[in-house]
C-alpha cells in the first residue's frame, strides 16, 4: 500500500497547482484524476477551449468589419467549422500535455481513475487503496441544470457549456439561457459566426453582481453587435423536435407567456460544486446548504486530515481563486502560513470588449454606507484604443473618500483582463489612487487609461 504526504483528488487548476506546490515544498504527492487528460474542466472543456473560440471568432470579426478600413483588401474569410474545432483541440492538447510534463518534473504520481475516501487517511482508486497523511478535495464543479429541461450535448439541440464548445454545426438561431459570464462569452462566439443570438435572463440585468454602470454599458455594446436580450424572464420549458427547439418563458413583470424557436438552446445558468462519489457524507464531512464542502480559514474540513479548495467550497467559482487556495493549502500542509486575500480576486469576461473587475462596487459601498469617490476615464480618450477600433468602454476606479485608498476598479475595454492586475497589486499594497496616478505609464498603451482614471480621483484626468 503506497504512502503519501498528500493526495489531491482532482487535477483542475486548484488540484494540479496544489499538487505542484506540495511537491515543491518537499511533500510526497499524488493526484487522482479519472479524465484521460489533466487540467480539469478549465483546460479541457472550459476556460481554455472557449478562449480559443473567442480568439478565432474575433479575428473573423476584424476581417469582416475592420480590415478594409486599414487598407487590407480582399474577400473576408469563410468559416471552416471542423478546422476551427481542430484548432481549439490543439490548444487544449498543448495545455493538458504541459500539465503532464509539470507532474513528471515535480515527481508527482498520477493515480488514474475516479477516487473515493473510505476513511480519513485513505483514498481508493479502482481496486487500489492508498494511504496518505492529508487529502485535498479539488473536484471542482459541473453546470447547473434548470428544472424540467433536459440537456443532451450529443444531440446538440439543448446543451450546456461543455456541449456548446463542440456543436455539430453552427446554428442559425441560438437561445442562451443566462446572462452571466459563460452565456455571454459563448453567445458572442456564435454571434460572430453568424447565428442569431437571443439571451434570456431571469434577473433584470446582465452579469449579476457586477458594477451597475458596467452592466448597462456591456449590454448596450453587445446589443449593438447584434445580440438580443430578454430580461426578467423565467424559463418554463424547452421542447425539441429532431431539428428544432422551442423555449417557453414568462415575463416576471406581468406573467405573460412567450415562446422562442431556435436550432440550439444553451443552458448557461451557472455551476454547482461536484463531490459525488467521494463518500464525504459517510465520513461526516460538514457541507453547506448549497452542497459545498464547509471549510475553516485554513481550508480544513470537519474531518481531520481532509481539506478542500476551489469550486468544491464557497466563494467565486474562478480558476485563479482555486489556484490561490491550492497554493495556500499546500503551504499550510507544509507547516507554513498560507493566505488568500479574498478581497482582491479579479473577475474577467472575455467578450469584446473585455470586462474586468476587482474589489468593491458602488452598489456594495452604498449598501455599506461607506463614503467613496469615483475616477473614470473613457477609452475614447486613449490613443492606442482609437487606433485599433477599441474605443468603447471606460476605466472606473473607486477610492475611499477620506484616505484615497483604492477600494475597487471596473474596466470595460481592450485588454481589460490584463490591465486589472495593476489595480490588484495596488490594492494588495494598500495603495492610494494618487499612487497609481503618480506612476509613469508607457505611451501609447491601453494602461494609460488606468492612470487617467486614477488622476480623475484627484484633480482630474488629462485627456478628457
Amino acid at each position: 500500500m503506497a504512502q503519501y504526504d498528500v493526495i489531491v483528488i482532482g487535477a483542475g487548476p486548484g488540484g494540479y497547482v496544489a499538487a505542484i506546490r506540495c511537491a515543491q515544498l518537499g511533500l510526497k504527492t499524488a493526484v487522482v484524476e479519472g479524465r484521460e487528460t489533466l487540467g480539469g474542466t478549465c483546460l479541457n472543456v472550459g476556460c481554455i477551449p472557449s478562449k480559443a473560440l473567442l480568439h478565432a471568432t474575433h479575428q473573423l470579426h476584424e476581417a469582416e468589419h475592420n480590415f478594409a478600413t486599414m487598407g487590407l483588401k480582399g474577400k473576408a474569410p469563410s468559416v471552416d467549422w471542423p478546422t476551427m474545432q481542430e484548432y481549439k483541440q490543439s490548444v487544449v492538447d498543448g495545455n493538458t500535455k504541459g500539465i503532464e510534463f509539470l507532474f513528471k518534473k515535480n515527481k508527482i504520481d498520477w493515480l488514474k481513475g475516479w477516487g473515493s475516501i473510505p476513511a480519513a487517511g485513505k483514498v481508493k482508486v479502482g481496486d487500489e487503496t492508498y494511504e496518505t497523511k492529508n487529502i485535498i478535495v479539488a473536484t471542482g464543479s459541473i453546470p447547473s441544470a434548470l428544472p424540467g429541461i433536459t440537456v443532451d450535448n450529443e444531440a446538440g439541440l439543448v446543451v450546456d457549456s461543455t456541449g456548446a464548445l463542440s456543436l455539430p454545426k453552427i446554428p442559425k438561431k441560438m437561445i442562451v439561457v443566462g446572462a452571466g459570464v459563460i452565456g455571454l462569452e459563448l453567445g458572442s462566439v456564435y454571434k460572430r459566426l453568424g447565428a442569431e443570438v437571443t439571451v434570456v435572463e431571469f434577473l433584470d440585468n446582465i452579469t449579476p453582481g457586477m458594477d451597475g454602470e458596467v452592466q448597462k454599458n456591456l449590454q448596450k455594446i453587445l446589443k449593438k453587435q447584434g445580440m438580443e436580450f430578454i430580461l426578467g424572464a423565467a424559463v418554463q420549458s424547452v421542447e425539441t423536435t429532431k431539428t428544432k427547439a422551442k423555449l417557453t418563458y414568462k415575463l416576471r413583470k406581468d406573467e405573460s407567456e412567450h415562446t422562442l424557436d431556435a436550432d440550439c438552446v444553451l443552458v448557461a445558468t451557472g455551476r454547482k460544486a461536484y463531490t459525488d462519489g467521494l463518500g464525504l457524507a459517510d465520513l461526516g464531512v460538514e457541507m453547506t446548504d448549497r452542497g459545498q464542502v464547509k471549510t475553516d480559514a485554513h481550508w480544513a474540513t470537519s474531518v481531520k486530515g481532509i481539506y478542500a479548495i476551489g469550486d468544491a467550497i464557497t466563494g467565486p467559482m474562478l480558476a485563479h481563486k482555486a489556484e490561490d487556495e491550492g497554493m495556500a493549502c499546500a503551504e499550510v500542509l507544509a507547516g507554513k502560513h498560507g493566505h488568500v486575500n479574498y478581497s482582491v480576486i479579479p473577475g474577467v469576461i472575455y467578450t469584446h470588449p473585455e470586462v474586468a473587475s476587482v474589489g468593491a462596487t458602488e452598489e456594495s459601498l452604498k449598501a455599506e454606507g461607506r463614503a467613496y469617490k469615483v475616477g473614470k476615464f473613457p477609452f475614447m480618450g486613449n490613443a492606442r484604443a482609437k487606433a485599433v477600433f477599441a474605443s468603447e468602454g471606460f476605466v472606473k476606479i473607486i477610492a475611499d473618500k477620506d484616505t484615497d485608498r483604492v477600494l475597487g476598479a471596473h474596466i470595460i475595454g481592450p485588454a481589460a483582463g490584463d490591465m486589472i492586475h495593476e489595480i490588484c497589486v495596488a490594492m494588495e499594497f494598500g495603495a492610494s489612487a494618487q499612487d497609481v496616478a503618480l506612476t509613469c505609464h508607457a505611451h501609447p498603451t491601453y494602461s494609460e487609461a488606468v492612470r487617467e482614471a486614477a488622476l480623475a480621483c484627484g484633480d482630474g484626468a488629462i485627456h478628457v
